[in-house]
């Protein structure tokens, strides 16, 4: 693996699963395997769990690790090829990725969308660049359009704890006040189209996710119906791909309760947090025995560890 921008950099889902799955009992094995290598994480955007779970991971693996917070800590950077710079940006992306991967091993960039400009979000403009310019290997931490360590974490957690050997997966949208980007929804469309899941899209009408990853999968606007016999349920808020960045439903009814997870069969509740408690899903699912949102969370730790140890056993 050299770069982990998406699902199409794993050449082996069911395998990278099964590798993190074994290297949470084995990582002290490999205590050593990034000594002397530093990877730099670049956050554009505030994190919680991406931070601590990447700087986790690489100290794990005996990685050195230079966090920096981009707008705070550094100069704001040029993104446009050919810019006039006679403006804010004091630094462009060409010189400053080339910096970076001079410092460092491994870079991790965590950018989201601007949720203005669906063209220009897409397009990945920020992420692409560090992968054109660094000359190192690029991990996604979240990018305008995917957030693929979360994805793997999610199917993780679904393989640890699934009761049948074909799950049913549900992917409900759920209410919030402010306007979210799809690289949750996206991603995680993306890892369960090629896991071994029964998988179900359900949302409001005007919430349809970008054509490209939709593709062969079974989508619904009856929440209720979905449920049915779900064995798991993911609950995420998305804004308008359409109507892009805007907030078109904050329908209550679209939020998650133990009268929906009742319809399930024993469902686990999944969330990627953080979650806006009584808004997206009430207290009571959350503090429910079903919910595994801390497991989940925990396996943040378990996709970065199985994705930088394949980048550094390529290096």
């Amino acid at each position: 693996m050299k770069h982990f921008f998406s699902i199409s950099d794993v050449t082996d889902l069911k395998g990278i699963v099964a590798e993190a799955i074994e290297l949470k009992k084995t990582i002290s094995n490999f205590s050593s395997l990034g000594k002397g290598k530093t990877i730099g994480l670049i956050f554009f955007n505030s994190s919680l769990r991406t931070r601590l779970s990447t700087q986790k991971a690489a100290i794990n693996l005996g990685m050195s690790v230079i966090v920096m917070n981009v707008g705070s800590d550094g100069w704001k950077l040029e993104m446009e090829d050919g810019a006039i710079m006679n403006g804010d940006a004091a630094e462009h992306i060409k010189d400053a990725a080339r910096v970076m991967g001079a410092y460092c091993d491994i870079i991790a960039v965590r950018s989201f969308a601007g949720l203005k400009d669906r063209k220009k979000d897409y397009s990945e403009e920020v992420l692409k660049s560090f992968m054109k310019y660094s000359g190192v290997p690029v991990v996604n931490l979240e990018s305008s359009t995917l957030h693929p360590l979360q994805s793997l974490a999610d199917l993780i957690t679904i393989e640890e704890y699934k009761k049948v050997q074909r799950p049913k997966v549900v992917l409900t949208w759920a209410p919030h006040p402010k306007a979210l980007p799809q690289a949750v929804p996206n991603s995680f469309v993306q890892w369960m189209k090629n896991a071994d899941v029964d998988f179900v899209v359900t949302h409001p009408e005007g919430y349809e996710l970008a054509p490209e990853f939709m593709e062969g999968v079974t989508v619904t606007n009856d929440q209720n119906n979905a449920f049915k016999d779900a064995d798991f349920i993911y609950a995420k808020n998305w804004s308008s791909y359409q109507s892009y960045g805007q907030i078109l439903n904050t329908d209550p009814a679209w939020t998650v309760s133990s009268e929906k997870m009742a319809l399930t069969n024993n469902a686990k509740f999944m969330h990627c947090l953080p979650v806006r408690r009584n808004v997206v899903v009430t207290d009571e699912v959350l503090d429910a025995d079903y919910s595994i949102i801390i497991p989940e969370a925990k396996n943040r730790v378990t996709s970065a560890q199985v994705v930088l140890k394949r980048i550094l056993e390529n290096l």
